[in-house]
């Protein structure tokens, strides 16, 4: 192991930061020195460890934090603490959550190196390939010489509420750990061929080609504005899988942008990104079909800790009122998709957040220029249900459209309540506004011709709709934002 620093009290959150970060940076440049001797073919003499540093707070008294507050304070008397990563691309959230403890609390905030080992893929640079330089004896033999991810050290039960406490020692301070937020972001690059670093802190997902293509065209569009163009101004650069990076005219170019280039074939889920310097712009991931990519995507990206994800795409209608190119704004869901039934029990509500639902009940109006009782003409509120089954209207009469019609659903995907679900269960808040496409129910099923008129006509004001509910949501406070309706009473206070 790297020498050890000792653990250290701060009352200045800027101070405890560079702590952890110290502590951090001294032993991934151990590891990744260790790691290039052997991969040179020299074995270290013994076992080779580094730890992630820990932010640790002790309380003395059940006297909380103001009642308005949705997180930066502990449950209770007590000692609590996580393991931290990556402060070079969580910093600043790491630092406000720092100040937040201080300020809420008054006490402080201890540092120090843990006893929980990076695992030494977590150690690789961005552009690392190591393993596959070597033969398969010798990546055997890394097993007897580092640590590996250990899965039992990055589990879910803190966000899923069933996380144990052994006696002695403290409750945990933040959802996540450090090795389960380092495996996330190395599952991010693989299924969206994007670096973590490029994701924004707001999230449309789609589960249609056509709005990536539309997004795709109109990011390109902002990066050629001229200085003053009303929708431009704010983002400074456009990044597709690859880590191709298109800089706003006039915003020069940064070293790491020579080393993206676009996949030979493009990823399981690909992202791209509308940044903006502070990481409130925009990221928008085509998941596909399915509740499993569905779950797999927000699995990953909950640990960048968003501002808010929305589910944009296609849907079909249940009510014989609606027409093609209706929307959908879900205010609750029937969750037949299973995906999470072992995680987030049926029973969990999972409820509209206001917020999001005036956000984007207000782009649509915004968009479409529509009011009142002429608005509800196109934009119907209602119960959205996710079924896992692509192929349900084949299942035996009466089956699903009789429990849809009990549920009062008014429309049907296969993504929208696991969007939702894992945004109650990360705490993310979360919204979903969808477009008819088809209404099996009443015979009108999707038809080539059909189809691509009807994607021409909807798809670009769709995502205009859902950026639109961006801005809206960006210029909120993130305090109301964040809501308390996600937050537990036995909560951790880390955001």
């Amino acid at each position: 192991m790297p020498t050890l620093i000792a653990t250290q009290s701060f009352t200045d959150a800027a101070a405890a930061l560079a702590h952890a970060r110290h502590i951090y940076d001294i032993g991934i440049t151990h590891l990744r020195q260790s790691l290039q001797e052997f991969v040179a073919g020299t074995d270290p003499a013994r076992r080779v460890r580094a730890c992630y540093p820990f932010a640790r707070i002790h309380v003395d008294t059940v006297a909380r934090a103001d009642s308005r507050l949705a997180y930066g304070f502990v449950a209770g008397p007590g000692s609590y603490e996580t393991t931290l990563t990556r402060p070079d691309l969580f910093g600043d959230y790491y630092l406000e959550q720092f100040e937040l403890l201080l300020r809420n609390h008054g006490v402080a905030l201890e540092v120090g190196m843990s006893t929980q080992p990076i695992p030494i893929h977590f150690s690789f640079a961005e552009h690392d390939h190591i393993e596959g330089t070597m033969s398969v004896e010798r990546r055997q033999r890394m097993r007897d010489l580092f640590d590996l991810p250990d899965l039992a050290a990055m589990d879910d039960g803190i966000a899923n509420g069933t996380h144990g406490v052994p006696p002695g020692q403290p409750m945990p301070l933040a959802l996540f750990t450090g090795p389960r937020v380092d495996y996330s972001l190395h599952r991010l690059r693989h299924y969206t061929g994007t670096a973590p670093e490029h994701f924004q802190n707001f999230l449309l997902f789609t589960n249609y080609q056509f709005y990536i293509d539309e997004f795709v065209r109109l990011g390109r569009s902002l990066m050629a504005a001229p200085d003053g163009d009303e929708v431009a101004d704010g983002y400074c650069a456009f990044i597709e899988p690859g880590n191709v990076v298109t800089r706003r005219a006039g915003h020069p170019a940064q070293p790491h942008d020579a080393l993206g280039a676009a996949p030979p074939r493009l990823p399981q889920m690909p992202a791209y990104h509308l940044v903006r310097p502070d990481r409130s712009g925009i990221t928008m991931v085509n998941i596909g079909v399915g509740p499993a990519n569905a779950k797999t995507i927000t699995d990953h990206v909950a640990v960048l800790r968003p501002h808010a994800w929305i589910m944009l795409g296609h849907c079909a209608g249940l009510r014989n009122t609606q027409q093609l190119g209706d929307y959908v704004l879900a205010h609750g869901y029937v969750r037949e998709d299973h995906v999470l039934d072992e995680e987030l029990p049926l029973w969990v509500p999972i409820p509209a957040l206001a917020e999001i639902q005036v956000a984007l009940e207000q782009a649509v109006e915004d968009v479409t220029q529509l009011r009142g009782f002429e608005l509800k003409r196109i934009l119907r509120t209602g119960t959205v249900a996710s079924t896992d089954n692509r192929n349900w209207e084949l299942l035996p009469h009466p089956g699903p459209e009789q429990r849809f019609s009990q549920s009062r659903a008014v429309a049907l995907d296969m993504e929208s309540a696991t969007i939702a679900a894992n945004g109650f269960r990360f705490r993310v808040p979360y919204g979903t506004l969808l477009c008819v496409s088809d209404k099996p129910l009443h015979g009108e099923i999707k038809l080539p011709g059909m189809a691509n008129q009807f994607y021409r006509e909807r798809v670009d004001q769709h995502l205009r709709i859902g950026m639109r509910a961006i801005d809206i949501l960006r210029r909120q406070r993130l305090d109301q934002l964040h809501s308390r309706k996600l937050r537990s009473f036995n909560e951790v206070a880390f955001q």
